[in-house]
This record gives structure tokens, sequence and C-alpha cells, in this order.
């Protein structure tokens, strides 16, 4: 493990909290972050909204995002299973547990994931969400890895926490529907970015997320400004831009 990359994580993570607070950009640094430091493919993060039905807040690519959506939309899956239990779980070989997530375990395959470690967003008896962890590869995560992984969940549910105290918001549900609002106009700027410029939304969301960050502006503002068509983002033209893949779409509900 990187330690240079462990100790500016957790920098990063703090000082976010003292220079000003965009929780979308702070979760999609988290799940990033939680892929280049630890053995893991993929990461994603659920977060509970006001009525306490998780939602997508964050995922470190495509696949993954889609495959948190498939477990919501199936009430099915150790993540879930994270979240309402308020524990650790952790999934070795998921094609050996297919009776136990009859839909969730096929998914997951076809998606190119083998295994997963699922960590619940918890302070004391308060569960917020969950970060997951995904590999390709089956096998048992590291002890080190896990560790690491709760530590950078349990950061992310201080912060969130913090912020709303530092807001002197009545409840945290205020904020984290304000995430989930977000995340909504985020992925809209996502797909028309990405049918603009011929990228897939994994690079799409790159170059939205920097442009932010250059501009210095929340990530959610600009993405809203670029919805709207008050920010045409015209010096985005990414070299050697690959043509945009048709991305899976997550299968629907029998009935809907």
């Amino acid at each position: 493990m990187d330690g240079k990359l462990l100790s500016d994580t957790f920098v990063e993570l703090t000082d976010t909290m003292v220079v000003g607070f965009d929780v979308i950009d702070f979760m999609h640094m988290l799940t990033n972050r939680s892929v280049q430091l630890l053995d893991v493919s993929a990461a994603g993060l659920l977060l509970a909204d006001p009525r306490g039905e998780l939602r997508v807040v964050a995922a470190s690519s495509e696949a993954a995002r889609l495959l948190e959506l498939f477990q919501i939309q199936n009430d099915e899956g150790p993540c879930l299973e994270c979240f309402r239990s308020g524990q650790p779980v952790q999934v070795a070989d998921l094609t050996a547990l297919a009776h136990r997530w009859p839909q969730f375990a096929p998914a997951a395959g076809r998606a190119g994931f083998r295994a997963v470690q699922a960590l619940p967003m918890r302070l004391r008896e308060q569960v917020i969400g969950a970060l997951n962890l995904f590999r390709t590869a089956p096998g048992t995560f590291d002890t080190a890895d896990i560790r690491v992984g709760q530590a950078l969940a349990d950061v992310a549910t201080i912060s969130l926490l913090q912020e709303r105290n530092m807001r002197h918001s009545d409840t945290l549900n205020e904020q984290l529907q304000t995430a989930l609002n977000s995340r909504v106009i985020i992925e809209q700027a996502k797909g028309k970015l990405a049918e603009r410029l011929g990228v897939d939304m994994d690079q799409a969301f790159s170059l939205l997320r920097e442009s932010a960050r250059t501009s210095n502006r929340r990530l959610s503002d600009l993405a809203q400004a670029f919805v709207d068509g008050t920010d045409a983002l015209a010096g985005l033209n990414p070299a050697g831009a690959q043509p945009r893949p048709a991305a899976p779409r997550p299968p629907r509900r029998p009935g809907s």
C-alpha cells in the first residue's frame, strides 16, 4: 500500500471539511482513492435518503454504479445487507452464494466482479450508508485493506455529520437529500457530455470533474449550468477520445 497516498488521502478528506464541502465530489474522491489504495477493482457508495431508502451517490466506474443500482432495484445483495445490519459483509466468491442472492450474484458476474466487501458507514448506532469494494477475482480480502477501507468509510461518515453540525441543520436528511438531488443533475450532465464528445460515461465524468476543479466551482453547480445551457464547456475536447460504447441498462422490475 502506498503510504504517502494513504496519508495524503486522509489529509484531503479532512481538508474538505475546512475549505468547503462538496458532498458529491467528496464521495467520488472516496471511491476513487479506495481503488487506488486497496487491492480492489472498483468501489461504490450508497447513502440513505430521508425515507431511509438507499441511493447510489458515487462509484469509481460505470460498471460499479450499474451494479449498485441493480442491488437497489432488486432489493438484494451484500451491500444492502451491510446497510441494514450495520455490519461488514464479505463475499470471497459470489458464484458460491448464488442461492443467497439469485439475481445479484449472476449480475455481478456479468459485470466482471467475483468478490465484494461491503463496509458500513456508521457512527455508533446511526448507519447512513455503505462503502462497497469489488474485485474481479475471487478470494478473501486482506485484513489490512479492510481496516483501511473501514477507516475511510468512518472518516466520510464523520465528515457528513460534521458538516451538518457546522451548518446548524436540523437533520442529516437535508444534506443527504441535497446530495441525491445533485447526483441526478450530474448524471444528466455526464450523459449530455458523453453524447457531445463521443466518450464513455467514465471519461465524461472525469472531464466534468476536472473542469469543476480547474474553474474552482462546485461539481453540482457546473453540472447544472451545463445541463441548462448557461455553460457550454466549450474547451473540453479530450485528445484520443474513444467512441462511446453502448452502456448496459439496469434490468427493469417485472411488470414495470
